[in-house]
C-alpha cells in the first residue's frame, strides 16, 4: 500500500471531478500533479502541486483551483484537513484512522511491503565489478560490487527483471602480463629465483599460482620459449584470478548471474557484427583525429583509423575501432559487448564504472544509442574513491596484493554487513571515507550499528512482551486495535513508514540505492525518538502495565518498524540483528 499513491488517485479523481462540475476545463494533463511530502512538516503531512501546473492550462488563477479543490478534499474520510497555502499550494492531513490502518497492512504484507509494480517485467542488465583477471579485488571494486549489487535488489523489489552480469576483460595486454607474472612464480616453485620486473604483477597471490602451476604441468615449462607457455598459462592463471573473485564476491555476499568473456568475442565474428550495424548506419569511416588537448590517450594515433562517428549520437569527438595496423582498439569488443546485451533483450542497461572511466561514459552511450537505434538506454554510474582511515588517520592493512588493499582485507576486518551498508551511506559518485573504528563504534554517528539497534530493540520489546503474557505473533498484532495510536510522535514514526513504498520507487527510478540507507537511518532515528520519550512519558512505553490491548496496539507499531528497517536492509544485503552484541 503506498499513502502517497493513493491519495495522487484522491486528488487526481476530485479533479476530474471538478472538470465534469464545470469547474476546470475539459482535457487538462495530470500527468505533473504530484503528491509529496511538504518541505516543512509543520505544514501537514502530504502536499499537491495540482492548482500551480494546472493554472497555465486551465486559464484560472492558482489559488482558485487550489481553493475549490481543497473544499471538495475536506469531504473525503481519509482527510482530517485540506488547506491553501501561498500562491496556490495545497497541503494536505490524514485522518489518524489512515495512519493506524497502515501499521496492519504493513503487517499483513510483511516482507512485501512497499514492493512496487513500477517496473512491469522490463528487462534490466547490471553490469559491475568487471574488474580485471590479473589479482585480487581492491576496496574500489568494493564499493562497485556492493552499489552494483544493492542496485540490482532494489530494482528487483520495484518490479523490474534484473541480470547482475561480471565482463571478465580476458582478451587485453593485461593477461599477458598476468601469465609472465605466473611463470616468474612458476619457476620460484621450482626453486628459482623470481624476476619481477617493472611491469609484472608482484603480489604475493601469484605464489599459490606458481606452485598450482607447478603441480599441473611439472617441469614442461621450465626451459620453452614464452610462444609455447604463455598461452596455456595465461589460461590457468586467469581461471584461477577468477576463482579467486568469485570467492571474494561470494564473502561480500554477491552472486552474478552472468559472467560474460571479451575473449569469446574474438575470432567469432561478434565485433565484426557489431560494426557492421554502425557501418549500415554511415557511422564509420576511414579519417584522421585532430591531435587531443592535453593529456594524450592511448586509442590516439596521427595517422589515418577506422572510426565511430559518435559525435553523431552526442559524444565529444569520434572514437577509434581500429587501429592503423588492422587490430581492434579496446573501445571495439566493449561495442560488440554492449551490442551482445541488446541483441539478448534487454530494456535497459547499466554500467557500474570506477570514476577513473569517467571519459568513457560518451562513447559508450553513443554506441548504445546508435546500436538500439536509441531504443535501449544506457546509465553508467561512477564509483568514487574510498578513502581508509583509523582513528581519523590514513589506515594501512597488510597487502598481500603487493600495491592495494583488497576486499577480502576489509570484509575480514569489519564484516561484510558492515562494509555493505558503509559503502552505501554516500551517492556513489561523492568520495568515501571508511573509518575502521567508526564503523564498528556503538554510537547513533555510527548509522549501520544505529539501523541495527533500532532493529534490536524491536525485538527485545517484543520477547519482553511475550515473557509478560502478551501475544506477539503477527497475526495477534494485526487484529490489535490500533485506535490507540494517536500520539504525535507514535503517527510521526507511522508517516516515516508510510515513506517506504514512495522511497523504493524515487530510488529505483533514480538509479540511486544509497537512498534506501539514508531512509533506515531516519527510520532509525525516529523509532529511537519515540523509544526515548517513552522513558520520560510511561503512556509512550510499548509494553503497558496491565494493559495488554494497548500494548498490542503499540508492540504492532514496533513490530512494523521492524518488517520495514528488515526489509530495507535486505536491498542493501545486510542482514538484520535480533540482539546487539
Amino acid at each position: 500500500m503506498n499513502l502517497f499513491s493513493e491519495i495522487r488517485a484522491l486528488v487526481t479523481s476530485t479533479l476530474q471531478a471538478m472538470t465534469t462540475a464545470g469547474e476546470l476545463p475539459a482535457g487538462l494533463p495530470l500527468d505533473a500533479v504530484t503528491v509529496e511530502p511538504p518541505r516543512d512538516p509543520a505544514h501537514g503531512d502530504m502536499a499537491t502541486n495540482a492548482a500551480m501546473v494546472l493554472a497555465k492550462p486551465a486559464g484560472l488563477k492558482p489559488r482558485d483551483i487550489a481553493e475549490t479543490l481543497a473544499a471538495r478534499l475536506r469531504a473525503d474520510p481519509r482527510l482530517a484537513a485540506a488547506e491553501v497555502a501561498g500562491p496556490g499550494f495545497l497541503n494536505m492531513r490524514l485522518a489518524p484512522a489512515l495512519w493506524q490502518d497502515l501499521v496492519r497492512t504493513i503487517l499483513e504484507a510483511g516482507k512485501d511491503y512497499g514492493r512496487s509494480r513500477m517496473g512491469a517485467g522490463r528487462r534490466v542488465n547490471v553490469e559491475f565489478v568487471s574488474a580485471n583477471p590479473t589479482g585480487p579485488m581492491h576496496v574500489g571494486h568494493t564499493r562497485g560490487a556492493v552499489v552494483g549489487d544493492a542496485l540490482s535488489s532494489l530494482l528487483d523489489f520495484a518490479g523490474f527483471s534484473v541480470t547482475r552480469e561480471y565482463y571478465i576483460n580476458d582478451g587485453g595486454a593485461q593477461v599477458d602480463v598476468l601469465a609472465r607474472s605466473a611463470f616468474e612464480r612458476y619457476r620460484e616453485a621450482h626453486g628459482l629465483s623470481p624476476e619481477i620486473a617493472e611491469g609484472l604483477y608482484p603480489g604475493e597471490y601469484l605464489v599459490e599460482v606458481g606452485a598450482a602451476l607447478k603441480a599441473e604441468y611439472g617441469d614442461r615449462f621450465l626451459d620453452q620459449p614464452e610462444a609455447v607457455w604463455l598461452a596455456p598459462i595465461r589460461e590457468f592463471a586467469t581461471d584461477r584470478m577468477m576463482a579467486m573473485i568469485r570467492a571474494d564476491l561470494a564473502a561480500l555476499g554477491v552472486t552474478m548471474d552472468v559472467y560474460a568473456s571479451e575473449k569469446a568475442l574474438y575470432g567469432t565474428g561478434r565485433i565484426e557484427a557489431a560494426i557492421d550495424r554502425l557501418r549500415a548506419q554511415g557511422l564509420i569511416y576511414d579519417g584522421v583525429l585532430e591531435p587531443p588537448k592535453g593529456k594524450t590517450p592511448e586509442d590516439w594515433e596521427p595517422r589515418e583509423q577506422t572510426l565511430f562517428r559518435s559525435t553523431a549520437h552526442g559524444d565529444d569527438v569520434d572514437r577509434p575501432i581500429m587501429k592503423s595496423d588492422g587490430s581492434w582498439t579496446y573501445f571495439a569488443p566493449d561495442i560488440a559487448y554492449h551490442f551482445d546485451k541488446i541483441e539478448r533483450g534487454f530494456d535497459l542497461l547499466i554500467d557500474i564504472f570506477g570514476a577513473d572511466h569517467g571519459g568513457y561514459v560518451k562513447r559508450m552511450k553513443a554506441a548504445v544509442a546508435a546500436l538500439s537505434e536509441g531504443r535501449v538506454p544506457l546509465d553508467i554510474r561512477l564509483i568514487q574513491l574510498v578513502k581508509l582511515y583509523k582513528n581519523g588517520q590514513p589506515f594501512k592493512m597488510s597487502k598481500r596484493a603487493g600495491t592495494f588493499v583488497t576486499l577480502r582485507d576489509v570484509v575480514e576486518e569489519v564484516g561484510p554487513d558492515v562494509t555493505r551498508f558503509v559503502m552505501l551511506t554516500r551517492k556513489s559518485d561523492v568520495a568515501l571515507d571508511f573509518d575502521f573504528a567508526r564503523v564498528l563504534e556503538q554510537s547513533r554517528d555510527n548509522p549501520v550499528w544505529y539501523v541495527q539497534y533500532a532493529h534490536a530493540r524491536v525485538h527485545s520489546v517484543l520477547r519482553k512482551a511475550s515473557e509478560a503474557g502478551i501475544d506477539v505473533s503477527d497475526v495477534a498484532l494485526q487484529g490489535a486495535d490500533l485506535t490507540a495510536l494517536d500520539h504525535p510522535a507514535e503517527l510521526a514514526l507511522i508517516a516515516r513508514l508510510a515513506a517506504w513504498p514512495r522511497l523504493v520507487e524515487t530510488a529505483a527510478a533514480a538509479h540511486e540505492p544509497h537512498r534506501v540507507a539514508g531512509y533506515l537511518s531516519e527510520l532509525a532515528a525516529e523509532f529511537h525518538a519515540l523509544w526515548n520519550r517513552g522513558n520520560e512519558e510511561s503512556a509512550l512505553r510499548f509494553v503497558q502495565e496491565g494493559d495488554f490491548a494497548t500494548s498490542q496496539a503499540k508492540i504492532a507499531l514496533a513490530r512494523a518498524t521492524s518488517v520495514v528497517i528488515s526489509g530495507g536492509l535486505a536491498i542493501l544485503g545486510v542482514v538484520p540483528v535480533e540482539e546487539m552484541r
